[in-house]
């Protein structure tokens, strides 16, 4: 009697856990490229680890808080590491629908990747999409970072005013000092006519002729 009921609780179970079946899942892992010579083998104990995250993952769905490792089934497994699996509902001797395992599974998936030391490349659920990892979170706020880039070009700006402001300073008190040498340079320079040097010509004294002179203007001093 016993075998008999084991031969048809089998029997039930192979035909609920199918390829390709209502409400299935195919899940294929990649120890050896993700761990390498630290490798561990995939046995009876892993699928037994497995089923009990799925477990755990769907008891955090409403509603299905009673949720058994025996409710999970796995089947058609390979020596390559993958298997399909489905999630029963023993009450009903149905499987769950596909949109609570994959909720579940989703929400868990990163708790179920450090079970197998894998991640979302290595630990595949074939028709559930990859969870993204949780924004990280900056260790400097950002407003921080924007008053930082703000107040250095602000003192950026300051030095470069600072600057242009001294160097025109020194540029208009080199101006004059240039100008008083050249007319120094030209009252000292003598006037060359014909070869013959000339004393400059006294533009504000006036310079008189001695040959216009008449005898009483030469002799009566001025």
């Amino acid at each position: 009697m016993l075998w008999l009921l084991f031969f048809l609780m089998t029997a039930i179970h192979a035909e609920l856990c199918q390829p390709g079946a209502a409400n299935a899942f195919k899940v294929r892992l990649s120890i050896r490229t993700a761990l390498g010579n630290k490798a561990y083998t995939w046995d009876t104990s892993e699928e037994y680890l497995f089923k009990a995250m799925v477990a755990f993952s769907m008891r955090k769905v409403p509603n299905r808080e009673a949720t058994e490792i025996s409710h999970v089934l796995l089947c058609n497994v390979t020596q390559r590491v993958s298997f399909w699996f489905v999630v029963t509902d023993p009450s009903k001797n149905h499987t769950l629908p596909a949109v609570e395992v994959q909720t579940a599974i989703r929400m868990n998936k990163n708790r179920i990747n450090g079970a197998f030391f894998l991640n979302d490349q290595t630990l595949e659920f074939l028709k559930i999409p990859s969870t993204l990892a949780p924004p990280m979170d900056p260790s400097v706020p950002i407003w921080i970072i924007i008053f930082g880039v703000i107040f250095c070009i602000v003192i950026v700006a300051i030095t470069l005013l600072i600057l242009s402001g001294i160097w025109q300073r020194r540029r208009k008190n080199k101006e004059p000092s240039e100008v008083d040498d050249a007319e120094d340079k030209c009252e000292n320079m003598n006037t060359i006519e014909n070869g013959i040097p000339c004393d400059p010509l006294d533009m504000k004294g006036g310079h008189i002729n001695d040959a216009f002179m008449t005898e009483d203007e030469r002799l009566t001093p001025l």
